[in-house]
């Protein structure tokens, strides 16, 4: 199975190289033209995670829900399911 973002790849690549229309690329390959379009909302967790392991190594004691406190603490203001789901 090829992932997602391999597939809009492809289908780029035969826009380009063969100068065919999006729907002549996803139909010869096979994938949704829906998943061709797609663009991610989901923004950039860098810094945050840098931040995340900073503390980490300061305080090894801690575990993901102290943690989460001292971010808020510091202003950085995520959901707790968001930030577990980065701790892991």
């Amino acid at each position: 199975m090829v992932a997602p973002a391999a597939r809009r790849e492809a289908v780029a690549h035969l826009e380009q190289v063969f100068e065919v229309s999006q729907r002549r690329a996803c139909d010869v390959l096979g994938v949704d033209r829906t998943m061709a379009r797609y663009r991610s909302r989901r923004g950039d967790d860098g810094a945050i995670r840098e931040r995340m392991r900073g503390l980490a190594a300061e305080r090894r004691r801690f575990g993901y829900r102290r943690l989460h406190w001292l971010l808020g603490r510091e202003g950085v203001m995520i959901n707790h399911k968001k930030f577990r789901r980065l701790y892991r």
